[in-house]
């Protein structure tokens, strides 16, 4: 993969393509199989990049492959990761559209591209983040591909039966890519999977779902099926992610996608050929619903009892939480609920829980790099009561 910052002067310079196929591609083949190269991920999720970066990945396609070819490198295909929302629409599938913001200067000149180089449009597509937002109006076994007929959906406007999450999520890539006059450019999952653990309050991840998730998505794909718009069209897959990211920030979640955990341990069986029976594995633990009980955000290690910190680092940290939103920290200032115990560690506690519970549904996390960790112990005290995810 490029990445990300390196798509502007790729796009500028020929020379620049050729340098890079040169210092990271071509010493590598044909010992290497490598069968796809993509020009950056998710490069139009970021707005931030919108006027440096999003018209330059064809470009830069473009240049990287005249280089391919000058080193006569024929079999790479070349791609972009994107995700979802790349769509503004997506439901029903056959109202798949993609942004308005992309479709005409963007999206219509990659769908060009992989038309002509006979490539794939790479989509990063996670049915556990569609389900965990919908959860009221999407079942869960639907997202595993274990829903019950009942649960099946209908597209109205093509007459298409659904069996799983997934599939919809693809034909309104279909449909979108239809939309702009490319609906014959074929389809590879460039990302997907399932979270094997969370924080408190994220409900649904678990080793349970994550196995079945994983083992259901490699034995329905072995058998290349297709989606109901393109029925056993063949589709490349990759799963993400091999390890748990145990450094990676952000919620719960994003540190537990793997297979294995960092120290090369199993999280689950699964048979990525596909061919293993089911009734072959060995038992599951049961899914803990990690959305049923209240959670707390505190300082890691129970302040100076647990693991040894960095008082600059948490004393920042602090500092950081307060200045976010309205009221952070109004409890723990002299005279309020909380102020007493008047320590770094307590106030610490009371800074990143009032900052995780306020902007938790808008993406702030219980993480500060690795100084907080959740808890479903209540850290409330006397008068001093902390928010709960519940609240």
């Amino acid at each position: 993969m490029v990445p990300n910052e390196a798509i502007p002067s790729l796009a500028s310079s020929s020379a620049a393509a050729e340098a890079w196929v040169s210092t990271n591609l071509a010493p590598h083949i044909p010992a290497t199989r490598v069968m796809y190269l993509l020009v950056g991920n998710e490069v139009l999720s970021n707005s931030a990049a919108a006027g440096s970066t999003w018209r330059g990945i064809v470009p830069a396609m473009t240049n990287l492959h005249r280089a391919l070819r000058s080193h006569g490198i024929r079999k790479v295909k070349l791609g972009t990761a994107l995700a979802m929302d790349a769509l503004s629409s997506s439901y029903p599938p056959s109202a798949g559209e993609f942004r308005a913001d992309i479709a005409g200067d963007v999206i219509r000149p990659l769908l060009g591209f992989l038309n002509a180089t006979r490539s794939f449009y790479f989509v990063d597509a996670y049915p556990y983040f569609a389900w965990a937002g919908n959860r009221d109006a999407i079942s869960l076994d639907y997202a595993l591909f274990e829903g019950a007929a009942s649960s099946h959906y209908v597209d109205a406007g093509t007459g298409l039966t659904y069996t799983n999450l997934l599939d919809q999520m693809l034909d309104a890539v279909v449909a979108a890519m239809g939309k702009l006059g490319y609906g014959n450019v074929k389809l590879a999952v460039s990302e997907t999977g399932w979270p094997n653990a969370g924080d408190a309050g994220e409900s649904g991840a678990s080793v349970r779902n994550a196995a079945t998730y994983n083992r259901n998505l490699a034995a329905r794909m072995s058998k290349n099926p297709g989606t109901p718009a393109r029925p056993g069209a063949k589709m490349p897959v990759f799963l993400f992610s091999l390890y748990n990211e145990d450094q990676k920030p952000g919620p719960g979640t994003e540190r537990h996608w793997g297979l294995y955990y960092p120290n090369q341990t199993k999280v689950y069986d699964v048979d990525l050929t596909g061919q293993r029976p089911s009734r072959t594995y060995p038992p599951l633990p049961p899914a803990d619903d990690t959305d049923s009980s209240p959670a707390w955000c505190v300082l890691a290690g129970g302040g100076g009892g647990g693991k040894a910190v960095n008082e600059t680092a948490v004393q920042a940290a602090l500092d950081y939480a307060c200045q976010q939103g309205s009221g952070t920290c109004v409890a723990i200032q002299p005279g309020g609920a909380c102020h007493e115990p008047d320590t770094l560690d307590a106030h610490a506690s009371y800074a990143f829980n009032s900052y995780r519970q306020q902007f938790k549904n808008a993406g702030g996390t219980c993480f500060f790099n690795g100084l907080a960790e959740t808890t479903t112990k209540d850290p409330s005290h006397g008068s001093c009561k902390f928010p709960s995810s519940m609240d």
